[in-house]
């Protein structure tokens, strides 16, 4: 088998040559070049002794880079970021780094595999046609019994935010009308909460922040999770820039601005409508902006003149009122100005709330639709392809859900009159546990896992693994054993990205890289589509006319289909081919969003009073929501690593030597009431279970509040996070992604000596 013999050593010593320890809190990320990266195999030989292919990162990340892959007989040797992309700039961080370690990881799934005895570990190498085989079987078992496939659930998410990848939904929809988990963990209710303000969520490109004369980041912790653009805020400070970080926890980017807030968790909505206030007291609001784009101000102002306070605003949050009325001044003195309101601040009960008081302070600054300027949150812009491998029809004959229920609750197939319009059966993703619990009539049967590790990453683990138990057959589809797979009766081994081809965008910044087929599949793996092909072909050798999936796909040419002349244009680009010169930006007519002032709201300007959120069940105007109540002593708070995504990377060897074990991260007042010592193990629990491991005692962190980053270990370490963290709703979400949000920062638990 081939495979690239660069050791753990070896990537260490290669991160120093090329920079990416120096670039894990964000710094300049100048490009160093290949040839600093000389500890692969054979060691560096020159450019041309290489294949060199276009890549993209396709995980659930600001940054979506762009990468250069190095291929010689076969093998991938290493990988750098694409210099073509001034986003990426040549640069990837420490995960991007890891990524051959992915591909040629001794604990990668090679072959399809059956367990016997689900969570015994007992398992067993099939062929691929027995795996097929047995999926097939039960999908046509549950046909014939439940008179649809509304017991066959698919949940999935952000693994591989590939375009084709989409063909997961898409072979569900080709079997039928099917179960499917809907919205996003990641960011719903901030996507809310700017649709009900502008008419959708739309950021200015991120590399125009140099040109912002004031940044607050707010809630975002881009030294970690988008490190490309800390150029862009360490550029615009050296221009004379203002940076100011609002944050419960003392992150690297924290560490790096001119001044930070540790305000009190959920109470981000308080602070902004405070400062909203202090604006109003000043007469500093852009009355001239607010005349010509913007509706219903007058009622937000009096509702800030009636209801709040700047000492109000400063009790709630934890900053002094001082504080809030200097950087309210600073930021409504200078334009442009800026605020990146991050996705931590809108995962509270209250989190839609906090959205939209941040979009109203920055709208009477009037700093909307100006370059450097905006409430900067996120965008799906460039986002329009064809989705062909997601659109696909169900079979002639199915039979689906019609959202009317019968007198015992069952779902009404519409067979007793009147045809019925049949869609799938849609269940909340952040309440997966409880949503197989609760089905009946049918229950759902099966359930395919792709591009999502729910063991890990979905909430409340306990109660998840008690749902799992009513499941008849769970086939997850994945790269390693993790604990989803461990729960699992069938996986399928699927593609490493540098095995498949398909494109990348970003919801963040604005540019599109193609993903070439670097090294061929290694083992028997398959891609999502690939795999849909397959169990297609197997489905009607069985039933005719049982699936409608394309059979025996080119995966290049599947990728090619997603591209159409909209796409062309606004990239600037005449073919799909372009890209294999490296990536493309988006031509927009300015980098600043809503720079014609033309809202997609139904007035056409800025809504400080919707219609539209009080008609999905909120307060039309931006008023403060309150908290969720604490229901344990400590605050528990579970952001990211900058060592994984989510349960990728940080399993892998590579990763471990930089970063071993979990940690739980509390204040040293906290350590001395506790009688708690630097390295004890003690032990957190809460309402929903509880977690063992050890301590390190750090000033990052308030008193009131446990921090543990979430991730998966591997197989030889059980922690996990959200063993602590339950399914409680956010305020937003339903509107634009069929599901509220998750609180998973509205969290609370105890802590002692184990």
């Amino acid at each position: 088998m081939l495979e690239n013999k660069v050791s753990r050593r070896d990537f260490l010593k290669m991160l120093t040559a090329v920079g990416a320890i120096a670039a894990l809190p964000g710094t300049g990320l100048l490009r160093r070049g290949p040839s600093a990266a000389t500890l692969s195999s054979g060691g560096y030989e020159g450019k041309d002794a290489y294949q060199v292919f276009h890549n993209a990162c396709p995980r659930n990340c600001y940054d979506t880079c762009s990468i250069l892959s190095y291929v010689k007989d076969g093998v991938l040797k290493y990988v750098e970021g694409d210099p073509a992309s001034t986003f990426t700039r040549g640069g990837l961080c420490v995960k991007g780094y890891s990524y051959p370690r992915s591909v040629y990881s001794p604990d990668r799934i090679k072959y399809p595999m059956k367990q016997e005895g689900r969570g015994s570990g007992n398992w067993k190498r099939i062929s691929w046609d027995e795996a097929l085989d047995t999926i097939a079987k039960k999908v046509l078992e549950i046909k014939e019994k439940d008179g649809s496939l509304l017991g066959m659930g698919m949940t999935k998410y952000s693994g591989n935010f590939g375009i084709t990848h989409y063909g997961v939904e898409g072979m569900m929809s080709s079997l039928g009308y099917t179960t499917r988990f809907v919205g996003t963990p990641c960011w719903p209710a901030g996507i809310d909460a700017q649709n009900f303000d502008m008419g959708n969520m739309w950021c200015n490109d991120p590399e125009d922040m140099v040109n912002s004369k004031y940044i607050i980041v707010w809630g975002a912790n881009p030294c970690t999770n988008s490190i490309h653009s800390m150029k862009y805020i360490n550029e615009a400070r050296r221009r004379g820039a203002k940076i100011v970080v609002i944050d419960p926890i003392f992150t690297q980017t924290a560490a790096k601005a001119d001044e930070y807030w540790e305000i009190k968790p959920g109470m981000d909505g308080a602070l902004a409508l405070g400062m909203a206030r202090h604006l109003l007291d000043l007469k500093m609001e852009d009355q001239t902006w607010l005349d010509e784009n913007a509706e219903g101000y007058s009622e937000f102002a009096s509702y800030l003149r009636r209801e709040i306070t700047v000492d109000w605003a400063a009790e709630q949050s934890g900053i002094p009122a001082e504080r809030i009325k200097q950087i309210t001044q600073e930021f409504a003195s200078v334009k442009p100005a800026t605020i990146w309101a991050g996705y931590g601040l809108q995962r509270h009960v209250n989190g839609g709330a906090n959205v939209r008081a941040i979009d109203a302070f920055v709208a009477m600054t009037g700093n909307i639709g100006k370059v450097g300027g905006g409430a900067r949150y996120g965008h799906l812009f460039t986002w329009g392809f064809n989705y062909n491998a997601l659109v696909q029809s169900a079979p002639e004959g199915s039979v689906g859900y019609t959202g009317v229920t019968g007198p015992m609750g069952e779902f009404d197939t519409g067979q007793g009159g009147a045809a019925a319009t049949y869609t799938d059966r849609a269940f909340n993703i952040n309440k997966i546990a409880q949503e197989i619990l609760d089905a009946n009539d049918p229950p759902v049967r099966m359930l395919w896992v792709a591009n999502k590790n729910v063991l890990s990453q979905d909430f409340d683990r306990n109660k998840i693994i008690e749902a799992f138990k009513k499941l008849e057959l769970i086939v997850a589809v994945d790269l390693f054993f993790n604990p989803t797979v461990e729960q699992a009766d069938i996986v399928l081994p699927t593609t490493t990205l540098f095995e498949d081809w398909t494109v990348n965008v970003s919801y963040w910044h604005y540019w599109m890289s193609i993903n070439e087929q670097a090294i061929a599949p290694m083992y028997e793996t398959k891609s999502d589509i690939e795999i849909a092909s397959a169990l297609s072909s197997k489905l009607n050798s069985m039933q005719a006319g049982s699936c409608t999936f394309p059979e025996n796909i080119d995966p290049k040419e599947m990728m090619v289909k997603e591209f159409n002349d909209g796409i062309y244009s606004l990239f600037g680009i005449k073919s799909w081919e372009d890209l294999k010169e490296g990536a493309h930006k988006a031509q927009l007519a300015s980098s600043a969003s809503w720079s014609d002032n033309k809202f997609g709201t139904p007035s056409g300007k800025f809504e400080f009073k919707s219609k539209l959120a009080e008609e999905y069940g909120h307060t039309a105007l931006p008023k403060f929501k309150e908290a969720r109540e604490p229901y344990a002593t400590y605050r528990l708070l579970t952001p990211h690593s900058k060592y994984n995504l989510h349960s990728q990377f940080q399993n892998l060897d590579w990763m471990l030597d930089y970063n071993p074990e979990p940690l739980v991260y509390i204040n040293p007042r906290l350590a001395i009431e506790k009688a708690i010592s630097d390295g004890d193990m003690v032990r957190v629990y809460n309402k929903t279970g509880e977690v063992k491991l050890k301590v390190s005692v750090s000033d990052i962190v308030p008193a009131d509040t446990l921090l543990m980053y979430e991730g998966w270990y591997g197989q030889k370490n059980s922690f996990n996070v959200n063993i602590l963290v339950d399914d409680t709703s956010s305020d937003m979400g339903k509107f634009k992604t069929g599901s509220p949000g998750v609180a998973l920062h509205d969290q609370f638990a105890e802590i002692e000596k184990a």
